[in-house]
């Protein structure tokens, strides 16, 4: 025999609790938090403007666009510890950096010489590893040095590293003086 369902609906209806402060506090509150403390107040905000019909955690986090059991550990923080314990962010932020501003002066001196002679990523992480006596990881390294100093990891280089400057002034000056004998001689070939 099956289970028999007494009530009309067998969804649970939604929970319902008593919210103290007004509309237009929470708005006022929304205003001044941070994004993260926005979106629990903003959460409120729509249980108290359905305070008296009720609106359940999904119908909540479909519209503000979050996980539905995070409503539910909202909803239990505000019923069980007021607006002081929603607003209450545990996180402090991120971990301090692996780089000192040493050591982010040195790499940002080697990534702006030309002629570093740096291949690539790999290549520079054991260029920093082994001058500051680190053991920092590719992808650690790689996100720092792609966040601070916008580095790709495969840029053409716009000239050798060994290239001789004496030589690149040398093939200017011949290479002009090539072009305009090749262009007198079509001119020439042209007129006749």
């Amino acid at each position: 025999m099956g289970y028999i369902c007494k009530n009309k609906n067998p969804m649970s209806s939604p929970k319902s609790f008593i919210i103290k402060e007004s509309e237009s506090d929470i708005k006022k509150l929304i205003k001044t938090s941070s994004v993260m403390i926005g979106k629990r107040l903003h959460a409120l905000l729509i249980f108290k403007r359905n305070e008296s019909t009720g609106i359940s955690k999904r119908e909540v986090a479909d519209e503000i666009g979050v996980n539905h059991n995070s409503i539910q550990t909202w909803r239990t923080l505000y019923i069980e510890g007021g607006i002081e314990a929603l607003m209450l962010h545990a996180n402090v932020g991120y971990k301090p950096s692996k780089i000192n501003p040493r050591q982010e002066k040195a790499l940002k001196k080697k990534l702006s010489d030309p002629a570093n002679g740096v291949v690539g990523f790999n290549e520079l992480l054991v260029w920093f590893n082994t001058t500051f006596k680190t053991e920092i990881n590719y992808k650690t390294f790689h996100g720092y040095v792609v966040r601070k100093f916008e580095a790709k990891v495969k840029v053409a280089r716009k000239s050798h590293v060994k290239k001789d400057p004496l030589a690149i002034e040398v093939f200017k000056k011949t290479s002009a003086k090539t072009a305009k004998r090749l262009l007198v001689k079509t001119k020439l070939a042209i007129k006749e």
